[in-house]
Order: structure tokens, then sequence, then C-alpha cells
């Protein structure tokens, strides 16, 4: 279970947040009481592009090709999807 911090919370104990998200937890950050943000540990083994692609292609977003150099492509068409990708960016 993820636990909630407020902003001036998250800023006072960030040491003993990382610490537990070090050790799997999840933590979400709110701003008068609207989650804004979640701190959660990263995926190992993944970094960057590959990473993210790699997570599309788990969603089922993205085909990933059997030749790695070709181009991925996009498992449906749907309207919208740069939009959506470029917010879920890093």
């Amino acid at each position: 279970m993820a636990k909630t911090y407020s902003l001036y919370e998250a800023k006072a104990r960030l040491s003993a947040i990382i610490r537990g998200v070090r050790q799997g937890q999840r933590v979400t950050v709110t701003v008068h009481g609207v989650p804004v943000a979640e701190i959660r540990p990263v995926a190992a083994g993944r970094s960057g592009l590959e990473a993210r692609l790699a997570a599309l292609a788990d969603r089922g977003v993205l085909v990933r090709p059997a030749d790695r150099s070709a181009e991925p492509r996009a498992a449906a068409r749907r309207p919208g999807a740069l939009a959506r990708f470029l917010s879920e960016r890093d």
C-alpha cells in the first residue's frame, strides 16, 4: 500500500521516504490534498528510452519488432496517441 505525504511532510522526511522507496515502497505526494507526484523505485536493468519503449510494449501500446534494427510500430491507431506519449515522457 502506498503511503501518502503532503508536500510539507515529504520535504521534512525525504531521507526516510527514500529509504522506504529503496525497500520497494511507493509514496504519493499531495498538494492541498490532491495527489501530484509519486515516488517509486526505478525499474532495475532498464533506463531511458529503452525502459520507456519496454513499458509501452508491456502495456500493449507498442509492438517491438523481431529485428532490433527496425523501428517499433504502434499496436493500434488511436487519435491522440502522440499527445498521450508525450505527456507520459520522462
